[in-house]
């Protein structure tokens, strides 16, 4: 790879807690994911997005990826008068791609939902390199064709290694 590329990374927790917990009843290593995500260039910024749930867990993990080096973005759990339950950080996602995107080579998208297609698109249209990672079995078509590249954790040599 390029060690004088500048990166930024940013991670959509939701998606790949729900991913790992799907398919392989596990968590997901982000020290791994991480180093494979930056893979020996300049990191400028990673950002992790998690949604709060209050569960007892959720500081120590909040705490564990400011220690590895992310950003924590937080936001609530929304809870509808239905009971139906939505939290999901996509556009601030999008948002803060695009305004790092000026000052970065490489964007990765740690995400598998389709939604963040059209981001892929405009950040390549900028002229960023655009490299999406994540569970190739949950990832949707759509992302996978879009990235400029994709990394499936599934196919990696050490796949098991970004589970714990």
């Amino acid at each position: 790879m390029y060690e004088n590329q500048k990166v930024a990374v940013f991670v959509d927790s939701q998606n790949l807690y729900h991913s790992a917990r799907n398919l392989y009843n596990s968590n997901v290593n982000y020290n791994k994911l991480l180093d494979l995500a930056v893979n020996g260039r300049k990191l400028i910024r990673a950002i992790a997005y998690v949604i709060k749930a209050d569960s007892p867990e959720e500081e120590k993990f909040f705490e564990a990826l400011e220690d590895i080096g992310f950003e924590i973005r937080v936001k609530d759990l929304k809870v509808y008068y239905d009971g139906s339950k939505k939290g999901d950080w996509d556009m601030g996602i999008a948002i803060n791609a695009m305004a790092i995107s000026d000052k970065v080579d490489v964007i990765v998208i740690v995400s598998g939902d389709g939604d963040f297609k059209a981001l892929v698109e405009t950040l390549k249209a900028k002229g960023n390199r655009v490299e999406v990672i994540s569970f190739g079995r949950s990832t949707a078509k759509e992302l996978v064709e879009e990235a400029t590249e994709f990394i499936d954790i599934d196919s990696l040599e050490d796949s098991d290694e970004y589970l714990i």
